[in-house]
Parts: structure tokens; C-alpha cells; sequence
């Protein structure tokens, strides 16, 4: 691998100087992504050398060009990767850059990540396959993507896979060529089940055709004019964080998250400038309504549902999963505010519940990262926290009641009026975590179709959302077998008990982007579950049925 790597550096340097302008753009506006995607790839390149270095060493280089269609696919994903940490990882269209150098660099034999001159002599390991786009025939690509599958391949494939006991006495998917739109396989897919967590991807889906891509959530301190209180109003940030900057540039940090020691130090300088050194400290709640403690009850996957809350109301410094939360997040995160506050010299009451009037004066203010990113971040680690947030703020959007009820409302009619297949569909929250929600397979290949348009660039989050098989979010320990799927599957996972879903995208063996859905109810054994649902969608992956 190391050897591969030094002989490909100067093919990499010549590839970036044939796209030199674009680069550059690309390198200024996904720094960060940047940073945190080496940080999270990083620790995986070296246990996937392990598993896959004898796969390399029996690779024979076929004529011309060697084309491998999948993100990461054997030596060829530490390759890639090298090429994303400098090149930043995403174009306007959604492909890889790494693969878009590869493309340009397509008259070379071998391609962008070796090339013909490669030393292939005894003991030396054959070149490394390029990595087709994942995300191939969105647009702005080069990459061909051919016909689609037969339908009575698929069937011969994924029927008796799905079939398997394991996945209960209910079972239903899907699976429809991105690029056409056309269904290629559908097994009781109009049926409605419960979705679990791939109930994200609806909640996506609708915050960002409601809200756009670039919308910032905003907490701010608001001086009321007559009587001096000082009001946190919390604006729905579900990343607001009290943790203190770590300098770590990683999907895991906070440091891009809007903070409140940040407000507080801003706030505490503007009241100093008006010679205020004590205020009475309310905090408001009002942006949502309704219940804040979800049907479930109690839950250590979420936290009470708050306009205003500190790291997700958690009680240790994890940033996901699982964990205790507390009761009052709201209460939780001005105290924390008034304590910064004191560090900086102003006194303040111990804070209580109030609403900011119109005529407050706003001191100071501090913003989320953009909607693209905590989609982004939900759909990676299952956060059930950002999904409530997300159909609650689509519920303001649509000016409906921003409470459980208005949020499901306000999701099904963003996908109504996308046009999408919402028959059968019922909405109870965000996240997933009602059991009473139902979708459908249709609904859910459809919802990653229309991520997939051109027509709505500002859904492509979506897909790169989406957990990657055996390397981040949900998915970051599975498939991590020598199945070929590594990298290759992309999907949201769905776990409750007696439910287990997966819905994402793959790209066959012979190029197809494919979005699939496969739903399972009645199960009685989750980990038999879900290994049957990864072995039906790593068969797709690895499926030549045209």
C-alpha cells in the first residue's frame, strides 16, 4: 500500500494541476468537511488495509483503464481517500473530487490513483483500482452510467434474501434506478410499515425543501427596553453547546457548533458598554409548543424537546448515542449561560421562564451551522435530537403548531408537495421513534430519487448524509467482512424492537446508482435482522444483473 501510494503521488499532483482552478474553489469551501472527514476516516484505512490487502495482491490490471464503481472499494479507498484530504471531498454535483480527478485524468492508463508505470514486478502490489463516483449520473460527471437492471434479475437475487425467516413475518422493499427513476424490484412496496429511524430520511427531506439548505438556526440575548431582564430565546438550535472549543477538527467536535460561552462573552460586552454590570435572566421557550417529553416517556435517545437546550440536555460530554438526559434542558442551559455571564463580570438572578416582548433589544447572537449539515449529522449518527428539532422548525416554517402533531403534519405536506408517493405514509414525529409512524417502501426510494435530482440540488445532504458502510455514523461497524460492500453501501439504519429497516443507495457492479429500501416488522432476533438486511443490500451492491 505504501509503495502503491508514493508511485501515485506525482499522478495525483498532475491530475490536480489539469483541474487546478476548481480545486481551488473547492478547497476554500469544504475545508472543514475536509478536516473532519480525515479525522473520521483515518483510524478505519488501517483496518481495512488488513482486511483487504490479499484481495490487492491478486488483482490483475486489465486493459486500459480499470474502473471500480464504488466510493471505496479495496486499496483503491486509501487512495481516495489521500486524494480527498486534499482536494476537499465534494463538487457541486456531488461526486467525490478524488473521482473527479480520476476522470480527468482518464487518458492516462490506470487512471488517477496509478498509473502504467507502476512497478507490477514480482512482490509488488498490482495498482490500486479507481473509484468511480458513488453518487455517478446526478450531473457534472463524466461517468456513464448504464442501462439498468432487469427486474426478473433482481427478483432472483433479493427474493430469497429477503425471504430469510430472520426478517419476520413482514417484509417489504424496493429498489429504483436513480438516474431513470424507473422501479427495478418492489416486493409489497406500497405496503405501510413501521420505518424506525429511516423515518429520518422523510424528515430530511422536508426540513430542506422547506427551509434550505443554507438556513442557520439563531439563539440570541434579547435587554428588555423598560424593565432590564435579560432574555435567552432559544431560536431551536439543537447543536447549541456549552463545551469548551477542543481545537479538534473532527465529525465528533464541537467547534463549529454555535456556542454559548461565545454568547455569553459577546452579551457580556455589550452590557458592559451600556454600564450594566447586574440583569434579572429569563430564558424563552416559546418557538415550540405542545409536550416537550416525547410518547415514548423517558428515553436515553432523546432528550425533552426544547427551543432551548445545551448539548442535547446530556449529562456526561458524549456528543452521540445514548445517555441519560436531563429533565429541564431549557433551565439546564441559561444557568450555564448566567455562569459564563458571572465569569465575564455580570451578576444575574437565577433565570426563569419568560418570552422576550417585541420591543427587546437584541445584545447579541449566535448561529448554528447550516441546515445541510445537521442533516448531514442526523442521518450519520441517528441523532433523534436534530430530527425532532427538524420537524418542529419545519412546522414553523409552514406556520403550523410547532409541536409533535405540527410537525408530522408539516413533514407530509412537504412531501405532498414534492409529488411524492405519500399514500399509506403516517407521521407522528421526526425521528422515528413512534412506533405508530408508517411508510413505505416506495416512499422512501422515492424520497432518495428526488435527493438524487439535479432539479433539487439542495436535497443532495440526503445521500451524503447517508452512514457508509463499515466506516461512519450507524453504520461504522458493520460490513466490515471482506464483502466487498465496505464503502460501497450507503444507507440509514432503523432499529426498534421487532422492527429493523434500511433504506440508502449503492452502485451495482456494473455502475448503477440504485436506491433500495427494505423494511422487516415481526422480528424476533435484531442482530439476525439486521445481518440479513446487510447481506440483501451488499448482493445488490455486488449484482452485474443487466
Amino acid at each position: 500500500m505504501a509503495r502503491v501510494a508514493r508511485a501515485a503521488r506525482p499522478r495525483l499532483v498532475r491530475a490536480a494541476q489539469t483541474v487546478g482552478p476548481r480545486l481551488t474553489r473547492l478547497r476554500e469551501t469544504s475545508a472543514p468537511q475536509v478536516a473532519r472527514l480525515r479525522e473520521a476516516v483515518s483510524p478505519r484505512l488501517t483496518r481495512l488495509q488488513e482486511t483487504v490487502s490479499p484481495q490487492v495482491a491478486r488483482l490483475t490490471p486489465p486493459n486500459g483503464t480499470w474502473r471500480f464503481t464504488a466510493v471505496a472499494t479495496t486499496a483503491g479507498l486509501a487512495l481516495a481517500a489521500a486524494a480527498v484530504t486534499a482536494a476537499g471531498p465534494w463538487d457541486s454535483a456531488g461526486q467525490r473530487t478524488a473521482e473527479r480527478d480520476h476522470a480527468a485524468a482518464q487518458e492516462e492508463a490506470g487512471g488517477a490513483d496509478h498509473g502504467r508505470h507502476v512497478d507490477i514486478s514480482a512482490g509488488a502490489p498490482h495498482p490500486a483500482p479507481s473509484a468511480g463516483s458513488v453518487l455517478a449520473g446526478l450531473g457534472g460527471s463524466s461517468y456513464t452510467v448504464k442501462s439498468a437492471p432487469k427486474d426478473t434479475a433482481l427478483a432472483d437475487v433479493l427474493g430469497p434474501l429477503l425471504r430469510d425467516s430472520a426478517l419476520g413475518t413482514r417484509h417489504t422493499g424496493a429498489v429504483v434506478d436513480v438516474t431513470s427513476g424507473k422501479r427495478l424490484y418492489g416486493t409489497g412496496a406500497d405496503e405501510a410499515l413501521t420505518p424506525a429511524s429511516t423515518t429520518k430520511i422523510a424528515t430530511a427531506v422536508a426540513a430542506l425543501s422547506a427551509l434550505g439548505a443554507d438556513h442557520r438556526f439563531t439563539t440570541r440575548a434579547a435587554l428588555e427596553p423598560d424593565t432590564g431582564e435579560l432574555v435567552l430565546v432559544g431560536g431551536g438550535d439543537p447543536t447549541l453547546t456549552a463545551h469548551a472549543p477542543d481545537g479538534a477538527a473532527s465529525s465528533d467536535s464541537t467547534d463549529d457548533w454555535a456556542s454559548l460561552r461565545t454568547l455569553a462573552d459577546s452579551t457580556a460586552a455589550a452590557l458592559a458598554k451600556r454600564g450594566t454590570r447586574a440583569v434579572t435572566l429569563s430564558y424563552d421557550t416559546t418557538l415550540y409548543s405542545g409536550p416537550a417529553l416525547h410518547p415514548i416517556g423517558v428515553n436515553d435517545n432523546l432528550a425533552p424537546v426544547s427551543a432551548l437546550m445545551a448539548d442535547e440536555g446530556r449529562t456526561d460530554d458524549s456528543l452521540s448515542g445514548p445517555v441519560t438526559r436531563l429533565t429541564n434542558p431549557a433551565a439546564d442551559a441559561a444557568r450555564k449561560f448566567a455562569g459564563f455571564l458571572r465569569k465575564d463580570g455580570i451578576r444575574t438572578t437565577p433565570p426563569g421562564p419568560s418570552k422576550a416582548t417585541g420591543r427587546a433589544d437584541t445584545l447579541a447572537t449566535v448561529s448554528s451551522p447550516p441546515l445541510a449539515d445537521l442533516v448531514e449529522r442526523m442521518l450519520t449518527n441517528s441523532d433523534n435530537d436534530i430530527a425532532e428539532a427538524l420537524a418542529r422548525q419545519t412546522a414553523v416554517a409552514a406556520g403550523k403548531r410547532a409541536d409533535f402533531d405540527g410537525g408530522a403534519a408539516a413533514i407530509a405536506a412537504q412531501l405532498t408537495r414534492l409529488h411524492l408517493p405519500v399514500k399509506g405514509a403516517v407521521f407522528h414525529d421526526g425521528s422515528g421513534l413512534n412506533r405508530d409512524d408508517r411508510l413505505t417502501a416506495d416512499l422512501l426510494t422515492a424520497l432518495l430519487v428526488k435527493a438524487g435530482d439535479p432539479a433539487h440540488p439542495g436535497l443532495r445532504p440526503v445521500l451524503t448524509g447517508l452512514p457508509v458502510a463499515g466506516f461512519t455514523g450507524t453504520l461504522t461497524s458493520r460490513y466490515t467482512g471482506a464483502t466487498g460492500a465496505a464503502g460501497v453501501v450507503r444507507a440509514k439504519t432503523g432499529t426498534l424492537t421487532g422492527v429493523n429497516t434500511l433504506a440508502g443507495t449503492v452502485v451495482d457492479r456494473d455502475g448503477r446508482l440504485l436506491a433500495f429500501a427494505f423494511l422487516a416488522s415481526d422480528t424476533t432476533d435484531p442482530l439476525a435482522a439486521q445481518s440479513a438486511l446487510d447481506r440483501t443490500a451488499t448482493a445488490l451492491a455486488g449484482c452485474g444483473c443487466g
